[in-house]
């Protein structure tokens, strides 16, 4: 079931929450939508479940205009944040509701109970109630909630924000295998990008309200279609340069300012991994600050000689790290960059 957002326009009082929106979903994908707290995420979610009216623009499901659809006709299940599952029922309770609100036979909603218990890992665990699971647990009981009225589209709003680190890499693993198994249309709101590119075919980078850029995982962090975007996806560093005086000034960024109008100030956005540092004393550019090992890979933070602050990091054991400490000279490579006008 594909999902097509039209230029949806929401205010909540005088704040603009979103603006011209408009993105499509294919049926069977799983798609992130990615962005700081408070840009409009999951409203676009609420407006697609109609949980919200948008002032403008209109939601298809399926080529189907719904906007004038109750949220129950859209078929739609939601997955919250923190759940939301009910306290007094069991396990298979709650995952039982919505069947029973649609006044499923008795033996259907038996049936597929025990398969959604089965495909979530949570056989055997029928009669609990929510206070005797754990985090990773509940959420699992949520989504096959979620998923026992056989909704046309699936979505959820951060759905593992509130679990730690360990348990939210073991769910998203299985979030996407479970995506595979069901094939059903999913969006999930998270501001998490290792997240967001863990488990999305594509992803929609909201800020402000507005769509900044649709794209696979690999375009996004490659091919960041504003500053923002290559400033708020993956570790990059951020420069100021100017293309006439590029040569003179700041010769490592020459081959990022190369296209831009010559005498326009641009920002000029480098990746941590476009970057090759190694230590040369007689021809150096810049002079390292600091060396942090991070596990298996080492951050190296230099000071570029003119510019400023840069930074780029390294496999612990890349014979480019030869001879780096701080106090040292180092040459400066970039290997590809991205210039925005200032």
């Amino acid at each position: 079931m594909n999902v097509s957002v039209s230029h949806v326009t929401k205010r909540f009082g005088a704040y603009q929450a979103l603006a011209d929106v408009s993105f499509e979903v294919e049926s069977g994908e799983l798609v992130a939508l990615l962005g700081p707290s408070g840009g409009g995420k999951s409203t676009i979610l609420r407006i697609i479940a109609g949980l919200e009216r948008p002032e403008g623009g209109s939601i298809a499901l399926g080529g189907e205009v719904v906007d004038d659809q109750h949220p129950r006709e859209r078929r739609v299940g939601f997955v919250f944040q923190h759940y939301a599952l009910f306290r007094h029922m069991t396990v298979a309770d709650n995952v039982a509701f919505g069947l029973e609100a649609q006044k499923a036979p008795k033996s259907e909603v038996e049936g597929r109970v025990n398969e959604l218990l089965r495909l979530v890992g949570l056989q055997g665990m029928e009669r609990r109630f929510p206070s005797q699971l754990s985090g990773g647990q509940r959420q699992r009981v949520a989504l096959a909630r979620a998923l026992a009225p056989h909704p046309k589209i699936l979505l959820l709003d951060e759905p593992f924000a509130a679990l730690d680190a360990k348990v939210r890499g073991d769910l998203r693993r299985w979030l996407r295998e479970l995506h595979e198994e069901t094939g059903v249309t999913s969006l999930f709101v998270t501001h998490d990008q290792e997240e967001a590119f863990a488990l999305a075919d594509r992803v929609v980078v909201v800020n402000k309200g507005r769509i900044d850029q649709v794209g696979t995982p690999l375009e996004i962090m490659d091919d960041p279609a504003s500053e923002f975007v290559a400033r708020f996806v993956g570790e990059a560093n951020v420069l100021a340069g100017t293309p006439s005086e590029a040569g003179a000034r700041v010769g490592p960024l020459d081959i990022a300012l190369d296209h831009a109008a010559s005498g326009n100030t641009v920002h000029v956005v480098v990746r941590a991994y476009d970057l090759k540092f190694w230590r040369d004393d007689a021809h150096g550019v810049a002079t390292v600050r600091r060396v942090h090992p991070l596990g298996d890979r080492v951050k190296v933070e230099a000071a570029l000689d003119g510019v400023g602050p840069l930074f780029a990091q390294f496999p612990r054991r890349s014979s480019l790290l030869h001879g780096i400490e701080p106090g040292c000279r180092i040459a400066v490579q970039i290997t590809k960059a991205r210039a925005y006008p200032a």
